[in-house]
């Protein structure tokens, strides 16, 4: 597995961030955090397997295994499970034209 599946990571692996402010610090900068949403850093506790099973999905799609719990948790919290996306992929086989 790659140090980082991040696009960007080559080109920022090498600059030096010891003297860097977080967003807090710098208050235009949190102001345009504020405006934009976005984000909460958590702190959470996962299965080994669980979390293995998103990194392989994250290397073999060249994403981000970040991004793919997060659409994961999105998906769980808007109600949709496993069993309606195959229901869905189904019905679009047996009936293209609805």
């Amino acid at each position: 597995m790659s140090n980082s599946s991040d696009p960007l990571y080559d080109r920022y692996a090498e600059m030096d961030f010891d003297n860097a402010k977080p967003v807090s610090a710098v208050p235009a900068l949190a102001r345009l955090q504020a405006r934009q949403g976005g984000k909460t850093r958590v702190t959470m506790r996962l299965d080994n397997d669980v979390l293995a099973v998103f990194k392989a999905r994250a290397e073999m799609t060249g994403g981000n295994y970040q991004t793919l719990i997060n659409q994961a948790l999105r998906d769980a919290a808007q109600g949709v499970t496993l069993a309606k996306v195959v229901r869905q992929a189904i019905q679009q086989e047996l009936h293209p034209d609805r």
